[in-house]
This record gives structure tokens, sequence and C-alpha cells, in this order.
């Protein structure tokens, strides 16, 4: 697989990564610890280098991500984040220094690495100043115990903020042909200080994949059973713009995730789509994204598609918008 490199510092990642929140967090019930070390070594040996993880998505998920990488660590990235209290979401927002340090020392040891490759803040707190925010993360880099800084879901002035104090390797938001916001500040801004970007619901949660229509039901625990987009009235019209996107696909003898990566990947040479899964069938669609190349033909015709259609339903609730683009 192609590689890419996001920021200024040098940090090569392959072109599509595998964003791991799914096998134990968001939609339903946890992978079974032995099949999701297996997909995340599929992963690997079909050229993924770029794995992404978080301490909110429960301590299994790092102990299982590190375990599973820990025979070719030295080969691959390793991205996870803090940020809130106590590791759990809906506690509320934690980025105190010294939360940001225990995190470290957790993940470090439940990554089975004496180095985490990008640490991100997965959500910017109003109660901390940035500049202490990456000061710490700056004196973790010095420290050798962080590789990179990041942040997630970040609005462009924290993204100044903390870039003017630490060099931000990578912002991971919410980036696909469902979800364009971020074309309009975050984009010329990423572009502007030479910021990569790490697009994560690159198939809009799921939706883009083809296979959810105003028949689809969602399981207790998966969080689009509680999301707009995915309300009957919505997923019932979003659903007529991914028959669209997949006549493209039809055309190019790609599916119409594929067609969605690689329309992302179009879009700059410094965004990277990390799609998750817990299906090795569907993982090994994902990595064939990477293989489709749209022509400016192609990108034309779904730019039209999706002017035509445009998305039904915000992408979070009400209370989640809030926690976004600060």
């Amino acid at each position: 697989m192609q590689k890419r490199t996001l920021g200024n510092n040098g940090l090569e990642v392959s072109a599509i990564g595998l964003g791991c929140m799914g096998l134990t967090f968001g939609y339903g019930p946890a992978t079974e610890k032995s099949a999701g070390i297996e997909l995340i070594r599929a992963a690997f040996e079909r050229g993924v280098t770029f794995f992404d993880s978080a301490e909110a998505y429960g301590a299994v998920n790092e102990e299982m991500l590190g375990e599973a990488v820990s025979p070719f660590r030295d080969q691959i990235v390793l991205a996870t984040k803090f940020g809130f209290k106590d590791g759990i979401p809906t506690a509320g927002l934690d980025s105190t220094p010294a939360r940001i340090r225990l995190v470290a020392e957790q993940s470090l040891k439940r990554l089975k690495t004496d180095c985490i490759d990008l640490f991100y803040q997965h959500r910017v707190d109003p109660n901390v100043p940035m500049e202490d925010v990456a000061g710490t993360v700056r004196d973790l880099i010095q420290e050798g115990k962080v590789k990179h800084f990041g942040l997630s879901e970040a609005g462009v002035k924290a993204i100044r903020a903390a870039h003017a104090v630490q060099p931000v390797a990578a912002l991971q938001s919410e980036y696909s042909m469902f979800t364009r916001e971020p074309e309009l500040e975050i984009i010329p801004t990423l572009e502007e200080l030479g910021i990569g970007f790490v697009t994560f619901s690159p198939l809009g949660k799921g939706f883009l994949a083809g296979k959810i229509d105003a028949s689809t039901t969602f399981a207790e625990g998966d969080v689009r059973k509680n999301l707009p987009r995915f309300a009957d009235e919505a997923r019932e019209a979003n659903h007529n713009l991914v028959t669209l996107i997949g006549e493209v696909a039809q055309r190019k003898n790609a599916t119409p995730a594929q067609v969605a990566l690689a329309w992302l990947l179009a879009q700059k040479p410094w965004i990277t789509p990390i799609p998750g899964t817990t299906k090795l069938h569907r993982l090994e669609e994902n990595i064939g994204g990477a293989g489709v190349e749209l022509t400016a033909a192609d990108l034309k015709e779904l730019a039209e598609v999706m002017t035509k259609v445009p998305v039904t339903g915000e992408r979070y609730t009400a209370a989640m918008m809030k926690t976004v683009n600060r």
C-alpha cells in the first residue's frame, strides 16, 4: 500500500489506516479479543501500518491492539488519545496536565510500548488552556514517551493555539462525502500550517458502504440508534445519495465504500482515512479503496451528485455537537 506523510515532521503512515474503536466501543457488543487480534494482524499483512485507539474505547481496546502489533511494533504507527474524565466520554472532559501524564503512562503499559507515536487530545477542553495541553505533550515528547502531537475535532482557534506551542502532526475529525464541513475552514488551515488530516467515519458510520436503508435496525449499544442522520426519514433520504454513488462505483468496478475512500484520498495528499470494521471481508474491501483511481470526470460527477442530493440530518445529537470544532 502507498504511504502518506502527516505533518511536517515526517510521520509516515499507510494511505488507509485502521480505526479500532468499533472493536470494543460504540457499535454494539465488543469483539472477542482473539478475533480482534486476528483482524489487526490481517490488516498489517495487507499493508496497513497505522492503527488508532483511545483510552475512551476501554482499556481492552489498547490492550488488544498492543498485543496484536507486538510482533511488528517497530514497523507500524500507534495512535491513541486522552481527554475524558476517567477515560469515560459521558463523564465529561479532563485535559489537565496531570491527567494527560497519567493517561500516557497507562496507555504505554496497555499498548506494550515505550513510546506513543501519535498522542491526540480527544476533544478540546474549554477549562484547560490549550497552551497547557500542548505544553504537557511537548514535555512528553522531550521525555521520549510520545513522538507526535495530535488534536481531534478541534476548531481553527484551538488548532492555531496548540500548533504555536508544539507542532501538531495531525488533526483527526469526521470527514467524508457525508460530512463535508471541514472543507470550509479546517482543511485550509491544516494546509496553511502543514498539518495532516486523519479522517474518522470516512464511510459515514457505515452508510457509504451501501448496506443501510430505510429497513435497517441497530442493536442496543450502537451509537447510530440515536443519531439524527440515522433516523427513519433521514435514512431513507440518505440512501438515495448512496445509490447514486453506487452507480459511479459500478462503472469503476468498485464498491461504494471503495469510491468513498478513494474520494477522500483524492482531496489532498496528506489526508488518511481510518475506516473501522470487525469483519475481514470489509477490511479487504476498505483496503481496496486505496487502489481505486478517480478521474477528474469521476470527481466532477460525484460533486454534482452531492450537490443534487444533500445529506439529511446532523451527524451527532445536539449535545454531542457542542463538543466539536471548539
